[in-house]
């Protein structure tokens, strides 16, 4: 398998692809099933798929928790070997994305950057902007690929896309989870043994909120969700929303023309977990 740490190395590998369809899934390592589905899609659509292994700074607004962040290039190789040798793999340093100048570069994304995620991680998407915006520049791919786990992100690159016109197609993909209904995370691996346990109530909470929608108000809903936690001795909710999917502002008043979806964080100890599901 080849694994490219720069951006030249990786620039002169696309330029030989000769028309060839690119597939790109970037990524900030500790790989999981979640991240391998995202690849295998890129797989099944194009010719060539690489996938980047970057943490990225610019997108970190807790110091504490970059530095925890796992780092495990060489286990996540072995990983995309058992889905194919001829995987690219773009592992790159810091200097050679931010060349020197490690800043995020200010956005503006029609507002969507405000909502949830943004009221709570300050900067966070100025950071996902300017990494995605550089690694799109860099690859040059045809697709990119990205899980609806992080659904709020995903409309926020297609934002991204759109007001820069850069030449991509932004795929979202089903969010996988594990037997026990948990999203895949690479967080998930840091959680103690008694919080791993009790982390499968948060998509369980989810179902009964969508069911508990065809029937009830949003306020109902987020009142429910919101007692459900207050009881749980052991996760702590950050936020819980119902948006829309076009603007991710809260729902005031159901409307039949429009797609809902509800969004959740919650702190298990000290690890923060994000999940959504759709409710129409």
């Amino acid at each position: 398998m080849t694994v490219f740490t720069t951006k030249s190395e990786i620039q002169k590998f696309v330029s030989t692809l000769n028309g060839k369809t690119l597939g790109f899934v970037p990524t900030m390592g500790a790989l999981h099933e979640g991240h391998l589905s995202l690849v295998e899609k890129a797989i099944q659509d194009n010719d060539v798929a690489i996938v980047s292994v970057f943490v990225n700074p610019t997108q970190f607004d807790n110091e504490k928790d970059l530095e925890k962040y796992p780092r495990t290039l060489d286990r996540d190789v072995s990983l995309l070997k058992t889905l194919s040798p001829d995987i690219i793999v773009y592992a790159p340093s810091v200097d050679d994305i931010y060349e020197g100048q490690t800043e995020a570069q200010e956005f503006s994304f029609d507002g969507l950057e405000f909502e949830m995620e943004g009221k709570f991680r300050d900067g966070h998407f100025d950071g996902v902007g300017t990494i995605v915006k550089r690694l799109f520049e860099i690859v040059t791919p045809n697709s990119a690929y990205f899980g609806e786990k992080d659904f709020q992100q995903l409309q926020i690159i297609r934002k991204l896309v759109d007001k820069y016109h850069i030449p991509v197609k932004v795929k979202g993909c089903k969010i996988h989870r594990a037997a026990s209904g948990l999203a895949m995370s690479s967080r998930n691996e840091r959680l103690k043994r008694e919080y791993k346990k009790a982390a499968p109530f948060i998509y369980k909470t989810l179902k009964t909120a969508k069911e508990k929608f065809g029937t009830k108000s949003a306020t109902k809903v987020i009142e429910w969700v919101k007692s459900q936690f207050d009881k749980h001795e052991l996760l702590k909710l950050e936020y819980f929303s119902i948006a829309d999917i076009e603007t991710l502002k809260p729902v005031k008043r159901k409307s039949n023309k429009k797609n809902y979806r509800a969004f959740i964080a919650v702190y298990a100890d000290d690890i923060r977990l994000i999940d959504n599901i759709a409710l129409n």
